[in-house]
């Protein structure tokens, strides 16, 4: 963990812009402004320059912001700063989060199976203890959400997936039931078909907990669900995706690790709220046991459908978790899915489509990512195209008939499964950053998972 809480000697860090770094040298030694000179710095944005003592050590360093003055809340320059040589490190005074988190995320790497290429990492000082624990729980479910997303599908499979959620419970006192074989079948009968040709079966992952613990039943907070596909491989089914489209397809349980990494910052910070987690985790396998396309299969809801194209199982599975979810009264539900391709064609892979049934909620989480530093973008659930889920030959279409909008007929099918109208927001995410950036190794990645927190700390507050 890059951020640490305690520490007899860090080195100062100073993020500044080029007008900061003017002002500083006035009252900085010869030899440092001399430094300065002979480096060329100018504090430009992204850039750094380490501070040496007059004994030749690192006595600290300066991250530049260019000439904006929007202060240091600055996730990039936090990134920056990680990329200094190891040691501790610590601002002058408050530790914006954005920037901490930059720091932290930026050293994030997936060394399950490389431990020999670990980097040395730097620290970053954070004297708050109530600002390090909520720092250190958001950058602990990041890492969770990645390292799910990274690990490889014959390692994560689905009872992989469950062996992390049931760890996942046991490190917090939440308490966790796993649905599957014939109860599922019965039960949840489009996650059973889904997953059926697997050899590793498929099944529901319920978790359930309360700040106060779940014995008591916890009913004076407020209940937040969260839902979380967890297709752990898709090779498409018997409508089977190319070599190039299956190759990244350990990632499409994408969602299901967001879900799981917000239950570990929640837990975490102790909020003050019910929890539940809902996963349905199943492989799309080939086999004598795969759906076909233009089957009727059953649902959860008690709805057949059609199912239009076996590449499109992942909103099959969320259909019968969120109609479980549903008959609660949650003053939240939000959903995560790596769904559809068509959201990537509108919004690229790096912005998660948005989509809600409550027009407050929506704006009240494109605010909470532009806070964040972790922004989302709004798609409609436009009624208009219900019509083309309803054009199957047999039954209610799980693609439906059109070959646009994909993104929002799939939205608009998983909205049929609810019981009732409760506040929801289904988030359509890449989970997957193609190249690294600034705070964004590539690889598996969160998104929208900090704008989440955001949110629900500001309706549980409200």
């Amino acid at each position: 963990m890059p951020l640490i809480a305690q520490h007899d000697a860090p080195r100062p860090l100073h993020v500044m812009t080029s007008d900061d770094l003017a002002d500083w040298q006035k009252t900085a030694s010869p030899m440092l402004n001399n430094w300065i000179a002979q480096h060329g710095f100018t504090a430009q944005k992204n850039t750094s320059l380490v501070l040496p003592s007059p004994e030749g050590e690192i006595a600290g360093a300066i991250i530049g912001q260019g000439n904006t003055k929007g202060g240091t809340n600055d996730y990039a320059s936090g990134a920056m700063a990680a990329r200094l040589p190891q040691g501790v490190y610590q601002l002058d005074g408050a530790t914006p989060e954005q920037l901490a988190l930059g720091f932290a995320l930026d050293q994030y790497q997936y060394d399950r199976f490389k431990p020999s290429s670990s980097k040395p990492i730097a620290d970053l000082l954070i004297a708050d203890p109530a600002q390090h624990k909520r720092l250190s729980a958001i950058v602990s479910g990041v890492t969770l959400t990645r390292d799910l997303i990274n690990a490889p599908a014959n390692y994560l499979t689905p009872q992989g997936l469950e062996d992390e959620a049931r760890a996942l419970a046991e490190r917090h006192g939440a308490d966790i039931t796993v649905t599957i074989g014939d109860d599922l079948a019965k039960n949840y009968p489009a996650i059973h078909t889904v997953g059926r040709a697997a050899e590793i079966p498929p099944r529901l992952i319920d978790i359930t907990w309360c700040k106060d613990g779940t014995e008591n039943g916890g009913q004076d907070y407020p209940l937040i669900t969260l839902i979380g596909k967890g297709i752990t491989f898709d090779s498409g089914g018997l409508d089977l995706k190319p070599s190039g489209g299956m190759e990244m397809m350990k990632k499409d349980m994408g969602g299901a690790a967001h879900v799981l990494g917000l239950a570990e910052v929640i837990m975490a910070m102790a909020l003050n709220l019910r929890l539940r987690v809902l996963v349905p985790a199943a492989e799309n396998a080939v086999s004598a046991l795969s759906m076909r396309p233009l089957d009727v299969i059953d649902t959860a809801a008690g709805i057949p459908v059609e199912v239009g194209n076996t590449d499109a199982e992942g909103r099959l599975v969320l259909a019968d978790a969120i109609h479980l979810a549903t008959a609660d009264d949650p003053l939240l539900m939000i959903d995560f899915a790596t769904l559809t391709g068509a959201a990537r064609v509108a919004v690229g892979t790096e912005l998660p489509a948005l989509f809600s049934n409550d027009d407050g909620l929506s704006r009240d989480f494109m605010t909470a990512g532009q806070e964040a530093g972790d922004p989302l973008w709004p798609l409609p659930l436009h009624p208009e195209y219900d019509r083309y889920l309803d054009g199957g030959y047999a039954a209610l279409s799980s693609t439906g008939t059109s070959r646009y909008g994909g993104a929002i007929t799939a939205a608009l099918f998983l909205q049929r499964f609810l019981q009732k109208p409760v506040p929801w927001a289904h988030i359509d995410v890449m989970a997957w950053n193609l190249g690294p950036r600034p705070g964004h190794p590539k690889g598996g990645e969160a998104m929208g998972l900090r704008a989440a927190i955001s949110l629900i700390e500001n309706r549980i507050n409200a």
